[in-house]
């Protein structure tokens, strides 16, 4: 008789190191083996020497219900199984309204819960018309972190939170053990550098990167940090596409305060001369894409150590809102969960970066970012047997053909890859086959920190 249920061998990367001849056995839906060498006998076995056993990914920050009627849970979540992404964090901000209550967080719960095919987490944020009154409740509701932004994308759905009132919610959240994350970018110069370029009449792709230069990001960010500092809260950017920005990041830590942030995939993968003038309004993101140069000092800055997480800020646009000939009448936001693991194996193996970050950035650190460490996060005994496996086959990204995403394009679109998801599982279950994702809408569950937990440190 078989003693596991699931037995996946190949190498299992982990964030300390990779596990050669490796093998990861499941039982009951969790990991109950992890090990080397022959693989014990199971219901479901799969000996794979070629493959990568990734833990399955946490996408710290993604946008289902950005557009009304465009993807919703039922498709990010189709998109996550697909690229081997198994809980995703989804923001706050929902067109039509903020989730800034108790009563919000418990209808979205509910609602995505009937649509969800993989496992999923909640950002909480503010009314600024409200102040912080609601922040413990949202706590007690079951939110992994809370969102605040230093720029107003929109008045009511993505509203700037002043610095007095930013103040105020840091020191609120600081008592609830969770994280407080905001979007950085300074509210005065983003407006005077649109302006600047509106007056130019500069309407191309050079637009965006223009409206936006360096110092509206790391001004923001020091904000943040310095806010965070003073109110004894965990202070978190949730974007960053400067080098500079990270070592910022890296020198609050250095004088021991809790200071986080996090890259994106495209910002490791795209650059201004070259993607952004292919694409136009489909590379439009905030804070902008940067020229290669800042790619490959990313690239530097992760193996480093100085990036805390890797994320996608995934939003599925429809093509109306991202192929307007002038750049800065486009939304901004891309769709990346089919590929940020692939992308990132593709960049590491390029540049000779050890596989274990993927596991660290993408797994391991988001769940104790998160408070669910306790469940998530790693291939580890106890923890829910998440799991994406990838194959060396080689082939060309085109989101319009593989079904598994609403936008039916993407900015990775002709991109060649090395690897592809072969495989993913949550909680034990193929939800995706490699072809086809088989998880069905409902199964998906809510994940939430444990009461009163309290912050602990995320290893770099």
């Amino acid at each position: 008789m078989a003693d596991f249920d699931l037995v996946l061998s190949g190498a299992v990367v982990l964030p300390e190191r990779i596990l050669d001849n490796g093998f990861v056995a499941v039982r009951d839906g969790v990991v109950a083996l992890v090990g080397q060498g022959t693989a014990p006998a199971a219901r479901d076995r799969h000996v794979l020497p070629d493959a990568l056993i990734f833990p399955g990914a946490i996408d710290a920050q993604v946008h289902s219900l950005s557009q009304k009627g465009q993807e919703d849970f039922i498709w990010s979540t189709r998109s996550a199984a697909a690229g081997g992404i198994t809980t995703i964090v989804d923001m706050p901000y929902d067109e039509g309204h903020l989730v800034c209550s108790a009563q919000a967080v418990a209808e979205k719960v509910a609602h995505a819960s009937t649509q969800a095919r993989v496992d999923f987490a909640l950002y909480g944020t503010v009314d600024p018309e409200e102040g912080a009154a609601r922040i413990a409740e949202q706590a007690a509701a079951g939110v992994a972190a809370f969102k605040f932004s230093t720029f107003g994308t929109d008045a009511k759905r993505f509203p700037r939170i002043i610095t007095p009132l930013l103040a105020e919610c840091f020191a609120e959240v600081a008592k609830t053990g969770l994280t407080a994350g905001v979007h950085n970018e300074n509210e005065e110069y983003v407006r005077f550098a649109m302006n600047q370029v509106k007056a130019a009449g500069i309407a191309d792709y050079t637009a965006h990167g223009l409206s936006r230069p360096p110092l509206t990001e790391l001004l923001a960010m020091l904000e943040i940090y310095e806010t965070g500092a003073l109110t004894g809260c965990p202070a978190h950017v949730v974007h960053c596409s400067l080098a500079r920005g990270y070592e910022i990041a890296a020198g609050y830590r250095a004088q021991g305060h809790q200071a986080t942030v996090e890259c994106l995939i495209h910002y490791l993968t795209l650059d201004e001369e070259v993607d952004a003038k292919r694409l136009g309004g489909k590379s439009k993101c905030n804070p902008p894409i940067r020229p290669r140069a800042e790619v490959e000092a990313l690239w530097r800055q992760l193996t480093a150590g100085n990036v805390t997480l890797l994320a996608t800020d995934h939003v599925s646009w429809s093509l109306d809102r991202k192929t307007r000939p002038d750049m800065l009448d486009n939304a901004s936001g891309l769709p990346g969960l089919e590929m940020m693991i692939p992308l990132f194996v593709k960049g590491a193996l390029q540049r000779g970066v050890p596989l274990t970050w993927g596991a660290r950035l993408m797994a391991d650190n988001p769940a104790r970012h998160f408070r669910i460490d306790h469940q998530k996060g790693a291939l580890a005994v106890g923890r829910d047997a998440d799991i994406a496996v990838l194959t060396p086959e080689a082939f060309i990204y085109d989101a319009s053909k593989t079904g598994n995403n609403v936008a039916g394009w993407s900015p990775y679109d002709g991109m060649s890859l090395p690897y592809r998801v072969s495989a993913t599982y949550n909680r034990g279950e193929l939800v995706y086959d490699g072809q086809t994702v088989i998880g069905q809408p409902g199964r998906g569950r809510f994940i939430r920190p444990p009461a009163a937990n309290p912050y602990r440190a995320t290893a770099a």
